[in-house]
């Protein structure tokens, strides 16, 4: 008898027994049950998107039951939702759905998400640190109009995302000054950058383009080509813009300097507790601003992607990055300021915005409908309705060295 209570008392079964484990668990159901009717699975009856609907909607309350309410309720709105998209889905063709979820969709879901991924990245680095970088948004602008200017005029990609690099680092050493050094109400500040941002790109691309489109020929980021041909590996990832690959990479190496090295233990020392930073040696200042600076090259980045990737071809519009800074913030807390959730955030914001565009085939409603979904989604996530995010002590708390 003891024998089997203890092969039942073992760390799997525990989490089993957990919560949190059956909330996540409704809440994959609920999405699993949405995309029975679509390929490759192609489900064409009604009952098996009810079945697991309804089973995710039993753990959600299940969950609720145990003390868990955001989650268990979270858990039974996918579920719910669930069974309406899979009901919506068997009522379409199957060619129609083969046209939407095809391997485009998963490589216009990358596109979308890579700006996103680079911001928040760049947010969780000042947040990390103890500095609310609400200006992402300003900064994404910043390195968007002067990205392509530097390329128009450098001749260059290169030149174009070097100057962007250069421009969001001075417009977030400003930020950063106010904030840090001044003490300024962070939220406040950071607003003021936005719309400091909006007014810099708006005069200079009148005056320096006098209001008419870039012309044509400036140097675009290029795509890496990977796989040729027409399977769907090749038609997701076979040709990947050079950003896109590179914000794989900076999820990698931002995890690996955050949680794994010395520095990465002073940032969140700043961030946690900066009083005791302080005392054992660490120039909290320091490491403060530059993580505010990296935070602005990074954003910046993001905005080249917006002009100068497969969405903006060599363009610029005033106000580009329409809300994507703040997307991105809402991605970060998503992710709770971790690297690998911010990641998934993105990818899911941009997984809506990529299913919008394909919508369109069935009507633009719908399609405007999927295309609110990102800033649905920012509110969940700020509201902390799925789960419970757990933001840096410090967060948004001038330090003042004694």
């Amino acid at each position: 008898m003891n024998t089997w209570a203890a092969r039942l008392d073992n760390p799997i079964s525990a989490r089993l027994r957990d919560p949190a484990a059956s909330g996540f668990l409704g809440i994959v159901l609920g999405a699993f049950a949405a995309f029975l009717a679509i390929p490759p699975i192609e489900a064409r009856t009604v009952t098996w998107p009810i079945l697991v609907g309804i089973v995710a909607a039993m753990l959600g309350i299940w969950t609720v039951t145990r003390g868990r309410r955001r989650l268990g309720w979270g858990a039974v709105a996918a579920g719910i939702l669930g069974i309406g998209l899979g009901i919506l889905a068997t009522r379409s063709s199957t060619e129609n759905l083969g046209s939407t979820f095809d391997a485009t969709l998963v490589a216009q879901t990358l596109s979308f998400a890579t700006p996103l991924v680079f911001a928040a990245i760049g947010g969780m680095f000042s947040e990390r640190s103890g500095v609310v970088n609400i200006g992402l948004e300003g900064m994404m602008l910043m390195g968007a109009f002067w990205g392509v200017y530097g390329a128009d005029k450098g001749g260059s990609w290169v030149v174009g995302l070097l100057v962007a690099m250069g421009v969001g680092a001075l417009l977030a050493l400003v930020y950063a000054f106010f904030a840090i050094h001044l003490r300024a109400d962070q939220i406040v500040g950071g607003t003021g950058v936005n719309f400091l941002a909006v007014g810099i790109t708006g005069y200079f691309f009148i005056d320096l383009y006098h209001n008419n489109p870039i012309a044509n020929g400036v140097s675009l980021l290029p795509n890496v080509h990977l796989l040729s041909g027409s399977n769907f590996l090749a038609q997701a990832i076979g040709d990947l813009n050079i950003l896109t690959w590179a914000s794989f990479a900076l999820v990698i190496l931002a995890y690996i300097v955050v949680f794994k090295t010395p520095i990465g233990l002073r940032i969140r020392a700043c961030g946690e507790h900066p009083r005791a930073a302080d005392t054992v040696g660490i120039n909290v200042y320091a490491i403060r601003y530059g993580c505010v600076v990296l935070s602005g090259m990074l954003a910046a980045i993001g905005g080249i992607y917006l002009s100068e990737g497969p969405q903006g071809n060599g363009t610029f519009l005033f106000n580009m990055t329409n809300g994507r800074g703040f997307i991105a913030l809402a991605a970060m807390i998503f992710g709770n300021w971790r690297p690998a959730g911010a990641f998934g955030a993105a990818i899911l914001f941009g997984f809506s915005s990529a299913l919008a565009l394909k919508l369109q085939v069935y009507s633009a409603s719908a399609a405007t409908l999927f295309q609110a979904l990102p800033y649905v989604l920012t509110l969940i996530a700020v509201a902390g309705v799925i789960g419970r995010t757990v933001a840096p002590v410090a967060d948004g708390k001038p330090y003042v060295r004694q």
